[in-house]
C-alpha cells in the first residue's frame, strides 16, 4: 500500500510539470523595428532598442514567455486586431483616434517632437523660416497633422515609410527639414555628428507613449500595467533608460 501511495504521489508530480509549461503566458509582441534607437534591427538580424529592453523587461517580469517581431507602421494597428500578434510596444502615442480601435497601457515614456534641419542651412529660429520648404515626416504620426496645423498649404509635406528614410533625404538634401521625436533625434544627433544636423523651433506634440492590445484583452492589460509598476519601482526601468538616453524618460 505504501508503495501503491508512493507511484501515485510520483505520478501526481510528474502531471504537475507539462501542465506549469502549458500555463505559461505565451506573449506575441510587435515592434516597428525602424525607429533607431527605440527598435531597429541590427546586423545580425535581431530586434534591438530602447523599446525592445524594455518588453523584455515587461515579460521577465510577468514570467511570461514572449516572442517579438518586426511589423510595417501603417499596418501595426490593423495587424494586432487581427491577431497577428498580441501587444505591441513601439514608442506608440496615445491619441483620442488611437483609443477608439485599441487599448492602452500607462505611459511608459514621455516626449515631445521637433523640427530637425541640416546646420549649413541657417534657417533663422521661426515658424516662418520653414514657409514655402519641402518638410519630411514619417507617415501615419501625429507629427504629420503638426505640419498641417501650423503650415496648412504654405510647404510641402513628404511622408516616408520610416523615420530613418526621411532622416537619409534630410541628409541628402531631399528636403529641407523634417519632424519627429525629439529624443530619437537627439540620440541620432549625438551618434552621427558628421550629419550636420541640428534642432530647429520650438518642441510640439508631448505625447505619452504607451503599449497597445485589444480592447478584449483587459486580463492581458492589467497584467503589462503590473509588470511596468514592478520594473519602475525595482530600478530595472531606470537603468534601460539611463543605457539609451542617459537619463529617464518618466520624466516630463
Amino acid at each position: 500500500m505504501r508503495s501503491r501511495r508512493w507511484v501515485l504521489i510520483l505520478l501526481a508530480a510528474l502531471m504537475a510539470i507539462p501542465s506549469l509549461v502549458i500555463g505559461a503566458d505565451k506573449i506575441r509582441i510587435a515592434t516597428e523595428g525602424a525607429y533607431s534607437p527605440f527598435n531597429y534591427v541590427n546586423p545580425k538580424g535581431e530586434l534591438e532598442g530602447f523599446d525592445v529592453d524594455i518588453a523584455k523587461a515587461l515579460c521577465e517580469a510577468m514570467k511570461a514567455d514572449c516572442t517579438m517581431v518586426s511589423q510595417d507602421w501603417d499596418g501595426i494597428i490593423p495587424a494586432l486586431q487581427a491577431k497577428k500578434y498580441d501587444v505591441i510596444v513601439a514608442s506608440m502615442a496615445v491619441t483620442e483616434k488611437r483609443k477608439e480601435a485599441i487599448a492602452f497601457t500607462k505611459p511608459y515614456y514621455y516626449s515631445v517632437a521637433s523640427y530637425v534641419v541640416r546646420k549649413e542651412s541657417k534657417f533663422p529660429d521661426k515658424i516662418e523660416s520653414l514657409t514655402g520648404k519641402n518638410i519630411g515626416v514619417q507617415r501615419a504620426t501625429i507629427h504629420e497633422g503638426t505640419i498641417k496645423e501650423m503650415y496648412k498649404d504654405k510647404v510641402t509635406i513628404k511622408t516616408y515609410d520610416t523615420n530613418e528614410n526621411c532622416i537619409l533625404d534630410l541628409k541628402n538634401k531631399r528636403i529641407d527639414a523634417m519632424i519627429a521625436s525629439r529624443p530619437l533625434m537627439a540620440h541620432y544627433i549625438k551618434h552621427h555628428p558628421e550629419s550636420g544636423f541640428a534642432f530647429l523651433l520650438g518642441m510640439y506634440n508631448p505625447v505619452d507613449a504607451a503599449i497597445g492590445l485589444r480592447k478584449e484583452d483587459k486580463a492581458l492589460l492589467d497584467k503589462f500595467n503590473a509588470a511596468l509598476d514592478t520594473i519602475i519601482k525595482n530600478g530595472t526601468y531606470e537603468k534601460i533608460s539611463n543605457k539609451w538616453f542617459g537619463e529617464s524618460l518618466l520624466k516630463k
